[in-house]
């Protein structure tokens, strides 16, 4: 494991931030042009895929939309705070070249939110991304400037997988909309997969989730990269049964919605990493997948505007 320190842009560099492995951990910080003075803005916590840096938030168009949309009842009061954390160089349980290099680890799925829980003489302790993501949001809560009613997660990719994973969790987060991400509890190679549940598990092919009122959007394509689709449906079928609330959003290849995936792009709902996708789907897929779907943007802003939380902290 070893650290990334990401080109921020325009964005303002925050860090470094030792973890529990005492790997540097950054994030960068994106603040709309006109703050106000003592206004609370919402805020969107950003994940970026695996083998790209938080800076890859330039492919959407997140921060565009940054100083002319409103995330809060009033339209005037426009404007939110992008944080986007920087992953780590670690191994992944994904097909190569995606195997190792910088990422979210979502396979190491302690994400107690009181942090590391003792089990008899073990301490398992808690996720190193997730203590991170904690963290940077704390830091920027600390200044005053979040409503904190309305802190919001998106992601891309492994990114999106990492934020599904965080949201479920996090009490403190209101909603999250997310594109394109493989099920965190079990897609490709991992050997370990779960079911989530909102109680304590019976065995350890279940893992509990902390957060199961969370909302969620998940935007994906119904030809994605090593059969993602029916993965992901595997996925909406599975949280909804632990009781989070998935709008589960299908795009063809042209970003318009559909209601089912395309068989030749895979099958398999374990998403495995011999897919059963044709040469031409697994091609297709792969556009589909490395394309951030900006015309759905304003659909996942519209999605957090209308699910702060309902108790704020």
């Amino acid at each position: 494991m070893s650290e990334v320190k990401p080109n921020c842009g325009q964005g303002k560099l925050i860090g470094p931030w030792k973890d529990a492995d005492r790997v540097d951990r950054y994030a960068c910080l994106y603040e709309p042009k006109s703050t106000g003075a003592n206004r609370k803005l919402p805020m969107i916590v950003y994940l970026h895929p695996s083998l790209f840096s938080a800076g890859w938030i330039t492919q959407t168009n997140i921060l565009d939309l940054q100083d002319s949309v409103s995330l809060s009842d009033d339209p005037k009061n426009v404007g939110y705070i992008v944080l986007a954390p920087e992953g780590r160089k670690t191994t992944h349980y994904y097909p190569f070249p995606d195997n190792k290099g910088v990422g979210w680890d979502n396979w190491y799925r302690q994400l107690n939110p009181t942090g590391d829980v003792k089990i008899g003489d073990t301490t398992w302790r808690e996720n190193a991304d997730a203590a991170a993501i904690d963290h940077f949001i704390a830091a920027e809560v600390a200044t005053g400037n979040v409503d904190t009613a309305r802190i919001y997660v998106s992601g891309w990719s492994n990114g999106a997988a990492m934020g599904y994973l965080y949201t479920v969790n996090r009490p403190n987060i209101a909603a999250a909309a997310v594109y394109s991400g493989p099920d965190p509890f079990g897609a490709f190679d991992d050997l370990c997969r779960q079911r989530p549940v909102a109680g304590p598990p019976e065995n350890s092919q279940q893992i509990q989730i902390f957060n199961p009122a969370a909302r969620t959007m998940h935007i994906h394509t119904a030809c994605d990269i090593g059969g993602i689709c029916p993965n992901d449906e595997q996925l909406a079928s599975e949280l909804n049964a632990a009781g989070v609330v998935v709008d589960d959003v299908i795009l063809d290849n042209h970003h318009r919605r559909v209601y089912s995936c395309t068989d030749s792009c895979g099958t398999d709902p374990k998403a495995p990493d011999k897919s059963t996708a044709t040469t031409m789907g697994s091609l297709i897929g792969l556009g589909n997948h490395t394309r951030w779907p900006k015309e759905w943007t304003t659909t996942m802003l519209d999605f957090f505007k209308h699910h702060p939380l309902k108790t704020p902290p």
